[in-house]
């Protein structure tokens, strides 16, 4: 299972998927800037283990098992969002709760706030299965949760993987009396 992870991990650094050839020309005339990732390796790992996750899911036979699998690659993808843009708690205070990622999520990225509540509320759901409790999940909870946590993965993927890296403004060079930044080719 480790080796899926590792190939699926390459894939999301390549920078996914591929675009069709277009019937203008190749891409690389339109926009000759590659897309990089800005998301970190182990977001980018966390994401690949959380669609990993998704797909073992979908090959187990029971519904307890599904759920208990599609609900892990939720949490995982969950925390690639925090491994991304999450900063450690500074306040001792603050740090001697421990938090699930349920809760941080929102304050992190309260975009997937909704997304943070609907999986919370599957977290028991989801021990009672991990345990082995009969009919903890039926077979339609394990279905809707795996099409629920597909969705929550490829819009985080697009969120944290896709998104373009752009050059972040340096400090304004002063412009002589011709107009151009000093450096500038005229």
């Amino acid at each position: 299972m480790a080796s899926s992870y590792a190939a699926a991990a390459r894939r999301l650094r390549a920078g996914g998927p591929r675009p069709a050839p277009s019937p203008t020309g190749p891409a690389s005339d339109v926009h000759p800037v590659p897309r990089r990732s800005s998301a970190p390796p182990a977001a980018l790992d966390l994401l690949a283990q959380a669609r990993a996750g998704l797909e073992e899911a979908a090959r187990l036979e029971t519904p307890n098992e599904r759920y208990a699998i599609a609900h892990l690659a939720a949490l995982r993808t969950a925390a690639a969002v925090l491994a991304a843009r999450g900063r450690p708690e500074t306040s001792p205070r603050r740090r001697a709760r421990i938090r699930s990622a349920w809760e941080v999520l929102p304050e992190i990225a309260p975009e997937l706030t909704e997304w943070s509540a609907l999986f919370a509320s599957g977290a028991e759901r989801r021990a009672r299965a991990e345990a082995g409790i009969r009919g903890a999940a039926g077979s339609r909870d394990a279905d809707d949760l795996m099409r629920d946590v597909a969705v929550f993965l490829r819009l985080v993927e697009r969120l944290l993987v896709l998104q373009p890296v752009l050059p972040q403004p340096g400090p304004e060079r002063p412009r002589p009396e011709g107009g151009r930044p000093e450096g500038a080719a005229g």
